[in-house]
Protein backbone atom coordinates (compact mmCIF):
# COMPACT_ATOMS: atom_id res chain seq x y z
CA UNK A 1 0.00 0.00 0.00
CA UNK A 2 1.07 3.84 -0.80
CA UNK A 3 2.35 4.96 2.68
CA UNK A 4 1.04 8.41 1.94
CA UNK A 5 -2.55 7.14 1.42
CA UNK A 6 -1.98 5.31 4.30
CA UNK A 7 -1.93 8.05 6.36
CA UNK A 8 -4.81 9.93 8.06
CA UNK A 9 -7.09 11.85 5.99
CA UNK A 10 -5.84 15.19 7.35
CA UNK A 11 -2.67 14.27 6.46
CA UNK A 12 -3.64 14.79 2.93
CA UNK A 13 -5.05 17.69 3.51
CA UNK A 14 -2.14 19.67 5.12
CA UNK A 15 0.44 18.23 3.10
CA UNK A 16 -0.01 20.87 0.03
CA UNK A 17 -0.24 23.84 2.98
CA UNK A 18 3.23 21.78 4.68
CA UNK A 19 5.17 22.28 0.94
CA UNK A 20 4.26 25.60 0.76
CA UNK A 21 5.85 26.82 3.86
CA UNK A 22 8.74 24.88 3.40
CA UNK A 23 9.08 26.93 0.15
CA UNK A 24 8.41 30.34 1.46
CA UNK A 25 11.10 29.05 3.84
CA UNK A 26 13.59 28.46 1.38
CA UNK A 27 12.67 32.03 -0.78
CA UNK A 28 13.06 33.93 2.55
CA UNK A 29 16.61 32.37 2.98
CA UNK A 30 17.50 33.05 -0.82
CA UNK A 31 20.61 35.06 -1.17
CA UNK A 32 20.05 38.69 -1.63
CA UNK A 33 22.43 41.74 -2.05
CA UNK A 34 22.80 45.67 -2.00
CA UNK A 35 24.18 48.07 -4.25
CA UNK A 36 27.05 49.16 -2.30
CA UNK A 37 30.06 47.73 0.14
CA UNK A 38 31.21 49.77 2.74
CA UNK A 39 35.05 48.99 2.85
CA UNK A 40 36.26 51.74 5.85
CA UNK A 41 35.66 54.50 8.15
CA UNK A 42 38.52 56.11 8.88
CA UNK A 43 38.69 58.27 11.96
CA UNK A 44 39.93 61.36 9.95
CA UNK A 45 38.67 63.66 7.47
CA UNK A 46 41.75 64.36 5.69
CA UNK A 47 39.94 63.55 1.94
CA UNK A 48 43.28 63.99 -0.26
CA UNK A 49 45.25 61.35 2.63
CA UNK A 50 42.27 58.86 1.55
CA UNK A 51 42.29 59.21 -1.36
CA UNK A 52 45.81 58.49 -2.24
CA UNK A 53 45.72 55.40 -0.06
CA UNK A 54 42.67 53.70 -1.87
CA UNK A 55 44.42 54.61 -5.16
CA UNK A 56 47.15 52.49 -3.86
CA UNK A 57 44.98 49.76 -3.27
CA UNK A 58 43.00 50.01 -6.35
CA UNK A 59 46.66 49.52 -8.13
CA UNK A 60 47.08 46.10 -5.83
CA UNK A 61 44.02 45.08 -6.73
CA UNK A 62 44.59 44.70 -10.23
CA UNK A 63 42.98 47.88 -11.61
CA UNK A 64 43.44 50.89 -13.88
CA UNK A 65 41.91 54.11 -12.66
CA UNK A 66 39.51 55.57 -15.67
CA UNK A 67 38.31 58.48 -14.33
CA UNK A 68 38.00 60.39 -11.27
CA UNK A 69 36.42 63.47 -9.58
CA UNK A 70 34.40 65.47 -7.09
CA UNK A 71 30.69 66.30 -8.07
CA UNK A 72 30.14 68.11 -4.48
CA UNK A 73 32.41 69.07 -1.19
CA UNK A 74 33.64 66.36 1.05
CA UNK A 75 33.06 63.60 -1.76
CA UNK A 76 35.44 61.95 -4.56
CA UNK A 77 35.07 59.25 -6.74
CA UNK A 78 37.09 56.64 -8.68
CA UNK A 79 36.10 54.69 -11.47
CA UNK A 80 37.60 52.01 -11.81
CA UNK A 81 38.07 48.96 -14.58
CA UNK A 82 40.32 45.94 -15.98
CA UNK A 83 40.76 43.82 -18.62
CA UNK A 84 38.63 40.98 -16.67
CA UNK A 85 36.05 43.10 -16.29
CA UNK A 86 35.85 44.42 -19.53
CA UNK A 87 35.98 41.05 -20.79
CA UNK A 88 33.03 40.02 -19.07
CA UNK A 89 31.15 43.00 -19.93
CA UNK A 90 31.32 41.92 -24.21
CA UNK A 91 29.84 38.83 -23.27
CA UNK A 92 26.47 40.67 -21.90
CA UNK A 93 24.11 42.34 -24.70
CA UNK A 94 24.09 44.98 -22.62
CA UNK A 95 27.04 44.63 -20.38
CA UNK A 96 29.27 47.66 -20.92
CA UNK A 97 26.70 49.23 -18.28
CA UNK A 98 28.89 47.16 -16.18
CA UNK A 99 32.38 47.28 -17.50
CA UNK A 100 33.68 49.82 -14.67
CA UNK A 101 33.13 49.90 -11.15
CA UNK A 102 33.06 52.95 -8.74
CA UNK A 103 35.04 53.73 -5.37
CA UNK A 104 34.24 56.75 -3.78
CA UNK A 105 35.57 58.53 -0.71
CA UNK A 106 32.74 60.94 1.42
CA UNK A 107 33.70 62.36 4.55
CA UNK A 108 30.36 62.49 6.51
CA UNK A 109 30.61 64.16 10.06
CA UNK A 110 33.94 62.80 11.59
CA UNK A 111 34.67 60.06 9.55
CA UNK A 112 35.72 59.17 6.12
CA UNK A 113 33.86 56.30 4.38
CA UNK A 114 35.63 54.26 1.58
CA UNK A 115 32.87 52.26 -0.01
CA UNK A 116 32.32 50.58 -3.56
CA UNK A 117 29.72 49.74 -5.65
CA UNK A 118 28.65 45.66 -5.58
CA UNK A 119 29.44 43.92 -8.38
CA UNK A 120 27.43 41.49 -8.03
CA UNK A 121 24.75 43.41 -7.76
CA UNK A 122 25.42 45.59 -10.42
CA UNK A 123 25.96 42.23 -12.40
CA UNK A 124 22.52 41.12 -11.49
CA UNK A 125 20.71 44.35 -12.57
CA UNK A 126 23.03 44.94 -15.85
CA UNK A 127 21.84 40.97 -16.46
CA UNK A 128 25.51 39.84 -17.17
CA UNK A 129 26.12 36.30 -17.77
CA UNK A 130 28.02 36.16 -14.82
CA UNK A 131 27.86 37.26 -11.30
CA UNK A 132 31.25 38.93 -11.01
CA UNK A 133 32.00 37.10 -7.58
CA UNK A 134 35.70 37.10 -8.35
CA UNK A 135 35.63 41.29 -9.01
CA UNK A 136 33.95 41.49 -5.63
CA UNK A 137 36.32 39.74 -3.67
CA UNK A 138 38.94 41.29 -5.12
CA UNK A 139 37.81 44.58 -4.13
CA UNK A 140 36.94 43.19 -0.48
CA UNK A 141 40.40 41.99 -0.59
CA UNK A 142 42.03 44.84 -1.05
CA UNK A 143 40.02 47.95 -0.65
CA UNK A 144 38.04 46.24 2.61
CA UNK A 145 34.57 44.96 3.50
CA UNK A 146 32.67 46.06 6.45
CA UNK A 147 29.19 45.35 5.55
CA UNK A 148 27.09 45.86 2.45
CA UNK A 149 24.26 48.36 2.31
CA UNK A 150 21.98 50.67 0.53
CA UNK A 151 19.03 48.62 0.82
CA UNK A 152 17.82 47.48 4.02
CA UNK A 153 16.73 43.81 3.04
CA UNK A 154 18.22 43.47 -0.38
CA UNK A 155 17.40 42.44 -3.63
CA UNK A 156 17.28 38.66 -4.34
CA UNK A 157 19.10 37.58 -8.74
CA UNK A 158 16.17 37.09 -10.16
CA UNK A 159 14.16 40.74 -8.81
CA UNK A 160 17.38 42.30 -9.77
CA UNK A 161 17.27 40.72 -13.29
CA UNK A 162 13.81 42.10 -13.31
CA UNK A 163 13.78 45.30 -11.55
CA UNK A 164 11.34 48.06 -12.05
CA UNK A 165 10.38 50.63 -9.37
CA UNK A 166 7.10 50.18 -9.70
CA UNK A 167 5.17 48.20 -12.63
CA UNK A 168 5.07 50.23 -16.21
CA UNK A 169 8.01 51.80 -14.91
CA UNK A 170 11.02 51.39 -17.25
CA UNK A 171 13.17 48.74 -16.70
CA UNK A 172 17.01 48.33 -18.07
CA UNK A 173 16.42 47.03 -21.31
CA UNK A 174 14.30 50.63 -21.92
CA UNK A 175 16.52 53.41 -23.53
CA UNK A 176 16.12 57.05 -22.84
CA UNK A 177 17.73 57.81 -26.74
CA UNK A 178 19.68 61.06 -27.03
CA UNK A 179 21.20 61.33 -30.47
CA UNK A 180 22.12 59.50 -33.56
CA UNK A 181 24.96 59.51 -35.87
CA UNK A 182 25.58 57.83 -38.91
CA UNK A 183 28.73 55.71 -37.62
CA UNK A 184 30.63 55.04 -34.05
CA UNK A 185 33.49 56.84 -34.72
CA UNK A 186 30.79 59.94 -35.65
CA UNK A 187 29.18 59.87 -33.04
CA UNK A 188 31.84 59.57 -30.32
CA UNK A 189 33.72 62.39 -31.85
CA UNK A 190 30.20 64.49 -31.86
CA UNK A 191 29.77 63.39 -27.93
CA UNK A 192 33.13 64.43 -26.77
CA UNK A 193 33.17 67.63 -28.87
CA UNK A 194 29.74 68.24 -26.97
CA UNK A 195 31.13 67.24 -23.55
CA UNK A 196 34.11 69.40 -23.98
CA UNK A 197 31.98 72.33 -24.39
CA UNK A 198 30.08 71.71 -21.42
CA UNK A 199 27.22 71.75 -23.57
CA UNK A 200 23.99 71.41 -21.01
CA UNK A 201 26.76 71.93 -18.03
CA UNK A 202 27.19 67.80 -19.15
CA UNK A 203 31.61 66.63 -18.75
CA UNK A 204 33.32 63.71 -19.08
CA UNK A 205 34.78 61.91 -16.20
CA UNK A 206 35.62 58.93 -18.07
CA UNK A 207 35.51 56.59 -21.18
CA UNK A 208 35.76 53.06 -21.44
CA UNK A 209 35.97 50.97 -24.69
CA UNK A 210 34.59 48.03 -25.58
CA UNK A 211 37.09 46.87 -28.26
CA UNK A 212 34.98 44.69 -31.27
CA UNK A 213 31.71 45.84 -30.40
CA UNK A 214 31.04 49.23 -31.51
CA UNK A 215 30.25 49.96 -27.76
CA UNK A 216 31.26 52.69 -25.55
CA UNK A 217 30.57 53.76 -21.77
CA UNK A 218 30.91 57.46 -20.84
CA UNK A 219 30.46 58.83 -17.39
CA UNK A 220 29.38 62.28 -17.10
CA UNK A 221 29.43 64.90 -14.89
CA UNK A 222 25.92 66.96 -14.29
CA UNK A 223 25.81 70.53 -12.90
CA UNK A 224 23.58 72.94 -12.83
CA UNK A 225 22.32 74.39 -16.50
CA UNK A 226 20.81 77.64 -18.11
CA UNK A 227 17.79 75.94 -17.27
CA UNK A 228 17.69 74.14 -13.81
CA UNK A 229 19.71 72.45 -11.09
CA UNK A 230 17.31 69.77 -10.71
CA UNK A 231 19.32 67.53 -12.87
CA UNK A 232 22.77 67.85 -11.36
CA UNK A 233 24.32 65.58 -8.76
CA UNK A 234 24.23 67.58 -6.03
CA UNK A 235 20.70 68.62 -6.07
CA UNK A 236 19.73 64.99 -6.60
CA UNK A 237 22.16 63.73 -3.80
CA UNK A 238 21.28 66.71 -1.54
CA UNK A 239 17.86 65.07 -1.72
CA UNK A 240 17.82 61.39 -1.58
CA UNK A 241 21.62 60.09 -0.24
CA UNK A 242 20.29 61.18 3.17
CA UNK A 243 21.22 58.25 5.55
CA UNK A 244 24.18 57.82 7.64
CA UNK A 245 25.87 55.84 5.28
CA UNK A 246 26.41 57.42 1.98
CA UNK A 247 25.57 56.44 -1.55
CA UNK A 248 27.71 58.62 -3.30
CA UNK A 249 28.73 55.76 -5.74
CA UNK A 250 25.22 56.05 -7.45
CA UNK A 251 27.52 59.06 -9.09
CA UNK A 252 28.42 59.29 -12.23
CA UNK A 253 25.86 58.73 -14.64
CA UNK A 254 26.29 56.62 -18.10
CA UNK A 255 26.22 57.71 -21.47
CA UNK A 256 26.43 54.39 -23.88
CA UNK A 257 27.42 55.34 -26.83
CA UNK A 258 26.62 51.76 -29.34
CA UNK A 259 26.99 51.18 -33.04
CA UNK A 260 26.58 55.31 -34.35
CA UNK A 261 23.66 55.81 -30.92
CA UNK A 262 23.69 57.22 -27.84
CA UNK A 263 21.24 56.53 -25.19
CA UNK A 264 21.17 55.86 -21.06
CA UNK A 265 18.73 54.56 -18.98
CA UNK A 266 16.04 56.18 -17.78
CA UNK A 267 16.33 58.58 -14.42
CA UNK A 268 13.62 55.97 -12.84
CA UNK A 269 16.07 53.53 -12.87
CA UNK A 270 18.90 54.38 -13.11
CA UNK A 271 18.30 56.41 -9.75
CA UNK A 272 15.78 53.14 -8.44
CA UNK A 273 18.69 50.68 -8.85
CA UNK A 274 21.03 52.81 -6.50
CA UNK A 275 18.04 53.84 -3.97
CA UNK A 276 15.46 50.94 -4.15
CA UNK A 277 14.15 51.47 -0.87
CA UNK A 278 13.81 54.99 -2.07
CA UNK A 279 10.07 56.01 -1.15
CA UNK A 280 7.73 57.52 -3.35
CA UNK A 281 6.64 60.23 -1.51
CA UNK A 282 7.74 62.12 1.60
CA UNK A 283 10.63 64.13 2.83
CA UNK A 284 14.16 62.47 0.75
CA UNK A 285 11.48 60.72 -1.61
CA UNK A 286 11.25 60.25 -5.66
CA UNK A 287 8.40 62.88 -5.27
CA UNK A 288 11.12 65.44 -3.62
CA UNK A 289 13.31 64.96 -7.17
CA UNK A 290 9.93 64.57 -9.24
CA UNK A 291 11.75 67.08 -11.78
CA UNK A 292 15.02 65.19 -12.40
CA UNK A 293 13.78 62.89 -15.05
CA UNK A 294 12.80 65.28 -17.54
CA UNK A 295 15.75 67.49 -16.54
CA UNK A 296 18.08 64.68 -16.68
CA UNK A 297 17.02 63.61 -20.24
CA UNK A 298 17.58 67.47 -21.03
CA UNK A 299 20.76 67.56 -19.81
CA UNK A 300 22.11 64.25 -21.53
CA UNK A 301 20.76 65.46 -24.62
CA UNK A 302 22.79 68.30 -25.24
CA UNK A 303 25.60 66.52 -23.55
CA UNK A 304 24.98 63.70 -26.19
CA UNK A 305 25.15 66.82 -29.09
CA UNK A 306 21.61 66.16 -29.94
CA UNK A 307 18.43 68.66 -30.18
CA UNK A 308 16.26 69.30 -27.16
CA UNK A 309 12.67 68.58 -29.04
CA UNK A 310 10.05 71.66 -29.31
Amino acid sequence: MNRLHSKHPLTLLFFPLICLLFSNAAWSEETRFKPFILAQTISSTDLNKTISSVKSKIQNAGFGIAGEYSPYANTHIIVVSNQQLRQYATQSENGVYGAIQRITITVSGRVTQVSFTNPTYMAHAYQFKTDLADITQALKDNIGFIKEYGSANGLTKDELRDYQYKILMPDFTDKLELAEYNSQADALKAVNKALQKNEGNVSKVYQIDLHGKDETVIGVHMKENEFTDCSSDKFIMSKIDFKEIKSTGHLPYEIIVKKGNVYALFAEFRIAISFPDLSMVGDNSFFSIMCAPGSIKQALTLGAGGELED
